[in-house]
């Protein structure tokens, strides 16, 4: 198992109900070093913040480009870094691990989406991420993200539960029904038991952090919302400017 891996997989383990793991989600290298010297222990990228941050809309950033700017903010930093890359960019299991480790990430946040406003049968995604844990082994943490509440899929806590079972079976290390609202949490901590990692998107008016581990988050992270957050003070930043002149 890498240093990295090893560090950010114990992060996640033994944790106290209300000190949920809290990841920052930096964008490019500079803010990774602001995130570090902040005191955060790890940190993940969003890929919609990188999106973003280089020019592209959510789901568009090239693989190479992705792949580029993860190996930036890895270097910039000493903590371990996951790394949202979406669906995998199409890449073989061999392909793709390789190329992760390149970047020397710790892990990776991988979406169950199809890229085509629905979701890719629960079946093939297990028999991915089981792929790409067999590549992996302990090299990397997988966080499975299951996207049936973006989706609007029916009962969504029992079909987040199902799928966030067999991704765990399949070797994900934690299971993020991104979207999912706290009041949910509950009822996703017992179906996925209490020992599976549970990530939680932190977004908008939200209980406290202490509160959303209490109720069943094991990690905090938030999307591209830290950068837009950024770019609220920058737009707020240019407006004093054009005041200035």
């Amino acid at each position: 198992m890498s240093a990295p891996a090893r560090a950010l997989r114990a992060l996640h383990t033994g944790r106290a109900a209300g000190d949920p793991l809290v990841l920052p989600g930096p964008w490019d290298a500079a803010s990774a070093r602001v995130f570090e010297e902040a005191g955060f222990p790890a940190l993940a990228t969003p890929s919609a913040g990188i999106a973003r941050s280089l020019g592209y809309e959510d789901g568009s950033t090239p693989a190479e480009e992705m792949f580029a700017q993860v190996a930036r903010i890895v270097r910039a930093v000493s903590v371990p870094v996951s790394a949202d890359l979406e669906g995998g960019y199409g890449l073989a299991p061999k392909e793709f691990v390789a190329r992760v480790l390149e970047t020397g990430a710790a892990g990776v946040n991988l979406e169950d989406s199809d890229g085509r406003g629905g979701l890719k049968d629960a079946g093939e995604q297990a028999d991915w991420l089981a792929a790409v844990r067999a590549e992996a082994g302990d090299a990397l943490f997988v966080n499975a993200r299951v996207d049936v509440y973006l989706r609007g899929v029916p009962e969504p806590v029992q079909a987040a539960v199902e799928r966030s079972l067999r991704y765990a079976a399949a070797g994900a290390d934690c299971v993020y029904p991104i979207a999912a609202p706290a009041t949910d949490l509950p009822a996703l901590r017992a179906g996925v038991g209490g020992t599976l990692p549970l990530n939680f998107l932190a977004r908008g008016e939200n209980p406290s952090f202490a509160e959303l581990g209490r109720l069943g988050a094991t990690r905090i992270t938030f999307g591209p919302g830290l950068l837009l957050r950024t770019l609220d003070h920058v737009g707020a930043l240019a407006e004093e400017l054009r005041g200035g002149t």
